[in-house]
């Protein structure tokens, strides 16, 4: 847990006060670039090009028949679907539309209709996520149901079996993700069918039931059972690979932050935040979560600005001495795969390494 301190400093309370108006500051040069403004008509041919690339794909599935040509298939659907759960984030962050009601609608018809995932249950933890990022007992992302990424996590007694798993988590990692796909689906029918206040419950459990019970029927229509259970699997297991491929890089191997330390807005979201480097090519592919630091500063800029603010936030952050963190896509694999092994061997001080890695690795620094 030392690993962050050097970065977060006790001020005395008109510093403090300064701190605080720091993200006011930054938050003011970000209106006035006017990279806050919505843009409906990059969101609008999103909107319509989602349900005819699933229709596209589906009507492309019952022409090509019972064949292991369908692999294919299962494979552009993976992407497909992940593309749409990328729209349906940006809905739920409020980015496409001033309405909140409206946006609500979109995530539940993107999400539950499209996709198979419980716009709900999504809210309820990627709320408490963006709120305190890397927090101990406050962030839901870094309590995990098999990957321990914590030292907290990983000193629980297991069974054989996870401690087993969590000794070689590091090695295991990415094949691990193949089965995200089918715990996004379980989870969001457990969130919707379990009681808790949930909006719109029936809405949702109306559209994932047609949603799930509609496509296993059609592909068991249309394949045979041995084809039709590859098939799933090969979906299944591409869309939870590149879903968790998307979102690991963003705080894995980040700081963790202790349960009783507090941090300014500003810190508490540019510190325990990574932003991948790269291409307009790798903004399409990760839907912008590679521009995390800037997402989790602005939740509801629009995609398309992301790239633009990422410059005036990385000088604004080297101004104030607060980190910003920003590596290439495969040295923010490397980085996450050696942190959640160290952190699976029992490391006891794993919270220092991934700040020095990130400045070996990082073209901008502060403090």
């Amino acid at each position: 847990m030392d690993g962050i301190r050097p970065t977060v400093h006790h001020r005395p309370r008109d510093s403090a006060a300064r701190t605080n108006s720091a993200f006011t500051e930054l938050a003011q040069q970000i209106r006035g670039l006017g990279l806050l403004r919505r843009r409906y008509g990059y969101y609008w041919t999103k909107l319509i090009a989602a349900p005819l690339a699933v229709a596209i794909c589906l009507i492309a599935f019952v022409r090509i028949g019972d064949t292991w040509w369908q692999l294919f298939t299962a494979a552009v659907l993976a992407i497909v679907f992940t593309q749409i759960a990328f729209l349906g984030h940006d809905a739920a962050h409020r980015q496409i539309f001033v309405s909140g009601r409206w946006n609500d609608w979109v995530s539940i018809v993107l999400g539950d209709l499209l996709v198979g995932m419980s716009y709900g249950w999504w809210q309820h933890k990627h709320t408490r996520h963006h709120a305190n990022p890397n927090k101990l007992g406050s962030d839901p992302d870094i309590e995990l149901p098999v990957i321990a990424v914590t030292a907290e996590t990983a000193a629980r007694h297991h069974s054989p079996p996870v401690a087993w798993l969590r000794a070689h988590q590091g090695l295991l990692f990415f094949p691990i993700l193949l089965f995200e796909g089918l715990s996004l689906h379980a989870s969001s029918v457990r969130r919707v069918v379990t009681r808790g206040r949930l909006e719109r419950r029936w809405a949702e459990i109306a559209f994932l039931s047609i949603r799930m019970i509609g496509y296993l029927v059609l592909v068991f229509i249309v394949l045979s059972p041995g084809i039709a259970f590859v098939f799933l699997a090969v979906q299944l297991g591409l869309f939870g690979f590149y879903m968790g491929i998307a979102f690991a890089p963003n705080h894995k191997g980040m700081p963790v932050v202790p349960r009783d330390m507090t941090l300014d807005f500003l810190r508490r979201q540019v510190l325990m935040s990574r932003n991948i480097r790269g291409s307009r090519v790798l903004d399409v592919a990760m839907g912008g979560l590679n521009y995390q630091v800037e997402h989790h500063l602005f939740p509801s800029m629009p995609r398309p600005h992301l790239r633009k603010a990422a410059p005036v936030v990385a000088a604004y952050c080297n101004e104030h001495d607060v980190l910003y963190t920003q590596v290439g896509l495969f040295a923010s694999y490397a980085i996450v795969v050696r942190y959640i092994n160290r952190v699976g061997l029992g490391e006891r001080d794993v919270f220092t390494c991934p700040l020095i890695e990130q400045r070996s690795f990082s073209g901008i620094s502060g403090g």
